[in-house]
């Protein structure tokens, strides 16, 4: 199996439009590719199944452990031929400025994979080769193998570039890539425009695989990895999933104990992989559904789970979806246990307040009223203690996520607190998840492999209130 990373010097370098390209074309030669992203990211993965029909994995050095991530590696490249990590921010940029500590270049060293550097190149000429130079040279535990050199200005520019590189450089240059405006995925105020909302096209994804194929040498890339062994760590159980498909066997071969509605749509689509897996291992049946197409639940469901996204751009259409509402309600009301990050506590919320000056009536289960912000609001990693017992699990329990949303509580009812969050950014700390009966909300994404404890407790609170609410009809 051959592996690399794709990094870039800074965030906007092009490692995006690079890695979709090379994973296009390197499964139009008939490769099975496997992709990972590092860092807290949920947009990025979904393209990346959109080109590889195979479900990408994130990888953090700071919400999980080294073992954590290789295993987590090990299992999701179980019969890949090739595997393709894309970096976040800057390779060297994480947690700490005097340390590598939630860096992709600390994934890289765990996972003993080789870095293709990405470098824009737009306004620049022999200066780029220092900072080549300084990337292959910053970490010597680092094996940078080769550049794309990414809006390439013509043969001029690019025949300075190649001269200076080649003067002062180990690296290869693997390719020349021009500006491609074809290609252009738009953004918004978290990021990409998601995948649930505007997949790659198949026109497009040809075009990726054409870009990739015509401009980067795919031979030298792969020859460059052949000397590369990924540190796999053990043999473990592996299901393989198709993209943004959930496995649907259990550990022990056998029935779930509970089903755990979970919406996968344009709204709600900010998911790690590994929270669902968990939650199957857990013996949860994960039966997903759309929030803005189905007007009741699904039958049978024990327990809800509803994944940040978007429900600010769909507010209207969500709010008119009285029928759905109604068996939320019901669903609460009944006892049942319901888990929300972020998007999700909005939709739960009573109102929703956006930008424009609109607000919208959203489900009401919980006594909140949310108003949307122009910029960010708790940005960064958190970590999270549980201060009393909860559906996660035990007071003291300890997890690790992200907080990352435009928005704030602006009104609140009585509702008990149960964390205590610490975000690693502005080094603040405050009072956390919002609990009322067998429901429990908050802001934080939180990644179930920093401690798979919370899926166990969610599926055994899950079956105790279904048991419950079974006994009392």
């Amino acid at each position: 199996m051959k592996a690399f990373m794709v990094a870039g010097p800074v965030t906007g370098s092009g490692k995006t439009t690079v890695t979709l390209a090379l994973m296009a074309a390197l499964r139009r030669r008939g490769f099975t590719v496997q992709s990972f992203k590092c860092g807290p990211d949920f947009i990025d993965p979904a393209h990346h199944a959109c080109v590889t029909g195979r479900g990408s994995h994130n990888l953090d050095s700071w919400m999980l452990d080294a073992e954590a991530n290789r295993t987590i590696f090990n299992h999701a490249s179980q019969g890949a031929d090739v595997v393709v990590v894309e970096a976040m921010m800057g390779l060297f940029d994480g947690v700490a400025g005097a340390s590598e500590h939630g860096s992709s270049a600390e994934i890289a060293k765990q996972l003993n994979i080789p870095i293709v550097l990405v470098v824009d190149v737009s306004t620049a000429a022999r200066s780029i080769a220092a900072v080549i130079h300084g990337f292959e040279s910053f970490d010597p535990n680092l094996k940078v193998v080769g550049v794309v050199l990414n809006k390439v200005g013509g043969e001029g520019h690019l025949r300075l570039l190649q001269e200076a590189i080649q003067g002062s450089c180990r690296s290869a240059v693997l390719g020349s890539l021009p500006h491609a405006a074809a290609l252009h995925i738009p953004e918004r105020h978290l990021g990409l425009v998601t995948a649930a909302e505007q997949p790659l096209s198949s026109e497009q994804i040809s075009l990726l695989a054409d870009l990739a194929e015509r401009h980067i040498n795919l031979n030298a890339l792969i020859g460059a990895c052949e000397s590369s062994e990924p540190a796999l760590g053990g043999a473990t159980r592996f299901i393989p999933t198709k993209a943004g498909t959930p496995a649907k066997t259990y550990q022990d071969g056998s029935a779930p104990k509970v089903r755990i509605g979970v919406p996968r749509d344009r709204a709600f689509c900010f998911y790690y992989e590994e929270n669902l897996e968990l939650l199957q291992d857990a013996g949860a049946a994960v039966v997903e559904f759309n929030s803005l197409e189905c007007s009741h639940l699904p039958a049978g469901l024990d327990a809800l789970y509803f994944g940040g996204g978007y429900p600010e751009l769909f507010a209207e259409q969500l709010s008119h979806n009285h029928s759905l509402i109604g068996d939320i309600r019901q669903f609460a009301s009944s006892g049942k246990l319901i888990y929300a990050e972020c998007g999700g506590l909005i939709y739960l919320s009573d109102q929703l307040r956006t930008l424009d000056g609109c607000t919208f009536k959203m489900a009401g289960v919980l006594p909140l009223v949310i108003e949307m912000t122009r910029g960010p609001v708790n940005f960064g990693y958190t970590e999270v203690v549980l201060e009393r017992e909860c559906l996660l699990g035990e007071s003291g329990s300890v997890a690790r996520g992200h907080s990352f949303h435009y928005s704030k509580i602006a009104e609140s009812g009585e509702l008990d607190h149960v964390y205590r969050v610490f975000y690693t950014l502005s080094r603040r700390s405050e009072p956390e998840g919002f609990a009322k009966n067998n429901v429990l909300a908050s802001y934080i994404h939180l990644h179930f492999k920093s401690n798979p404890a919370l899926a166990t407790s969610l599926v055994a609170h899950a079956y105790a209130a279904r048991e419950a609410v079974i006994a009392q009809s």
